[in-house]
């Protein structure tokens, strides 16, 4: 009787081409995805060395981050910053050189590469994903193996189909019971970050099991995994199941026919067996869990709503990096994260940007109006499919009628790599994945929140704990 495995090692093992005596190993790439920043240099370098990339279809290229948000129509000329524009460019020209396939800025499914491709049926169970970004770990919420990768290693892909990977250890993060009213994945994963530490899961892959984990939606599982990177971890994951079934079934680049029940008798195996051994265990109770605020300058400097900012002198080796993220925040130990006044708000990006982000925004803005304190308030789509469906539904009415600016899809304020950005000192409760210093535009001061916390925000103001009434 073969040993017990977890699902990382399944993943690993079909994977494996080979391993080699310094412990690297070679690992076959299913699916690569490609975007504007981390491409350029990897095409360049196959025209240098007169190499094609080895399987086209495995391909699937989109820009996202240094895309604008509004006046989309004159698409690529449209781009007013010089250098975002070439890199788009760049990218339009080395798809059309090297005929790989691409949702350019002007089709309707461009979006951001980790909303795109899940939405396409492009992630399937089981295989290999890699793309030149951190958050590739997104994938893994479909019981496949997400890893970002660097741009030498994107040319190293598109040429011979395999990556140079070290196996990681496993680590389970298992949440049981049953998640209050207002509390959403995007919390689930910020509570454990703040208590495992964003160094908590370095050299590690992260399984996110457990019933409360089982009881959510393919897009919070993918916010999950989204944020594993945030723990230090190369990759996060979920087991398949029905969840996962019905979220790819019917998708336009899934399996189909007798392709599609050949490939569903092999995803039902996709799940760490039973007595599989983990290097690490971690288990939280979901009644634990409330809605959950940045303070500090870090993914793990968190806390629920309804408390204060922490004292840094609580944290003992970490208490100086922690008064200067206070210093940065422009805030002080002991004041409450109710009174923390925003003076943007930001909902998009990779961790939550799909429809249903979009649906609980405008379930909490339904007839009420962005408060007047608040600068600028946007929701930026993650991608054009995603727009389409929102506005089919009505809820960008809702989301304007608040007050609201309804965007084009992209990467947005995540990052600032676009005209969209923060000004110095300005707070911005943002539905991002990182808090670091100047991340949404330099000086700015963001706070990592779930898209309803974030909305309800910009109708108050300042935080309220949604989970009482809030607004």
């Amino acid at each position: 009787m073969s040993a017990a495995k977890t699902l990382y090692d399944k993943l690993w093992e079909r994977r494996c081409v080979k391993t080699y005596d310094d412990g690297m190993s070679l690992i076959y790439i299913d699916r690569h995805i490609v975007h504007e920043v981390s491409s350029a240099q990897a095409f360049e370098g196959l025209r240098v060395e007169k190499r094609r990339p080895w399987r086209l279809s495995s391909i699937i290229a989109t820009p996202d981050h240094n895309v604008p948000t509004t006046n989309r129509a004159a698409g690529i000329a449209g781009i007013e910053d010089e250098t975002s524009r070439i890199q788009v460019k760049t990218l339009d020209d080395n798809c059309i050189d090297f005929h790989v396939p691409q949702f350019p800025l002007t089709d309707i499914r461009q979006g951001i590469v980790h909303v795109i491709a899940p939405e396409q049926g492009l992630t399937l169970p089981g295989t290999t994903v890699v793309c030149g970004d951190s958050h590739t770990a997104t994938h893994g919420a479909f019981a496949a193996l997400g890893v970002g990768i660097g741009t030498s290693e994107v040319e190293h892909v598109l040429a011979t189909q395999c990556l140079l990977q070290r196996k990681a250890k496993n680590l389970l993060i298992e949440v049981n019971g049953e998640l209050s009213f207002g509390v959403t994945a995007k919390d689930v994963v910020l509570y454990v970050i703040g208590q495992i530490g964003t160094a908590g899961g370095t050299g590690f892959t992260i399984e996110f099991a457990g019933s409360a984990v089982r009881g959510l939606t393919m897009e919070g599982r993918m916010s999950l995994c989204n944020m594993a990177i945030e723990a230090g971890a190369r990759a996060g994951l979920v087991a398949y199941d029905q969840v996962t079934e019905d979220y790819i079934k019917g998708r336009p680049y899934a399996p189909k026919g007798e392709e599609w029940q050949q490939a569903t008798s092999i995803w039902k195996d996709l799940h760490s067996d039973d007595g599989a051994r983990f290097d690490l265990e971690y288990r939280f109770d979901a009644a634990d869990i409330k809605p959950q605020v940045s303070w500090g300058t870090s993914p793990e400097m968190v806390t629920a709503v309804d408390t204060c900012v922490p004292n840094p002198k609580d944290f003992g080796s970490k208490a100086v990096d922690y008064q200067n993220a206070l210093n940065y925040m422009g805030l002080k130990a002991g004041q409450a994260i109710s009174d923390i006044y925003l003076d943007r708000i930001f909902i998009g990006s990779c961790t939550n940007s799909r429809i249903e982000d979009i649906r609980a925004v405008a379930k909490v803005v339904n007839g009420k109006k962005v408060a007047k304190s608040i600068t600028q308030a946007m929701v930026v789509p993650g991608s054009g499919l995603v727009k389409q469906q929102a506005e089919q539904e009505g809820l960008d009415k809702i989301i304007l009628d608040a007050g609201f600016e309804w965007r084009e899809p992209g990467c947005s304020m995540c990052l600032a790599m676009n005209a969209d950005r923060l000004m110095s000192k300005e707070h911005c409760a943002s539905t991002s994945n990182r808090n670091f210093e100047g991340r949404q535009g330099s000086g700015g001061r963001t706070h990592l929140v779930s898209p309803a916390m974030a909305a309800a925000a910009a109708i108050a103001g300042h935080f309220v704990d949604i989970t009482q009434g809030g607004i």
